[in-house]
């Protein structure tokens, strides 16, 4: 499977934010302040969009958001190859450290590019979260 990884419009990561992450509320809930000055990447297996994830930077800190894949196409890798893609870029600017929020079930992904729990769990909507923290190059 062939998976093309590349800058997106904020607008097209609306219904896969929907579609995984807000399925019971309306569309419009997917977006988030700040969405027109992040910068959103979208994975494409062909001419499909499986994949999207936003990253909002603040000064020298880069925070991912809306991380979220098709269902059918889970598991295959493709939220590994995105997360390359970020962190490659985020190691060639400016940021020296990337963060996120992350769902307790979904902490192995970023375990394994080397972020770490910072803090307490916490919940949102009885979700269980941790910060997860990435120190970057400093430049």
């Amino acid at each position: 499977m062939e998976i093309d990884i590349k800058e997106i419009f904020w607008q097209e990561t609306i219904d896969i934010r929907h579609q995984v992450l807000w399925p019971a509320e309306p569309p419009e809930f997917s977006s988030v302040e700040g969405d027109e000055d992040a910068t959103h990447y979208g994975a494409f297996v062909g001419e499909k969009l499986v994949c999207v994830a936003s990253v909002f930077t603040d000064g020298k800190q880069s925070r991912l958001r809306k991380f979220a894949t098709l269902p059918d196409y889970q598991n295959r890798g493709i939220g590994k190859a995105m997360l390359n893609v970020i962190i490659e870029s985020l190691n060639a600017s400016d940021v020296v450290v990337f963060w996120c929020d992350a769902r307790e079930s979904a902490m192995g992904i970023y375990e394994g590019f080397g972020m770490k729990p910072e803090g307490e769990r916490f919940y949102k909507a009885d979700i269980p979260y941790f910060k997860m923290v990435l120190p970057l190059n400093e430049r």
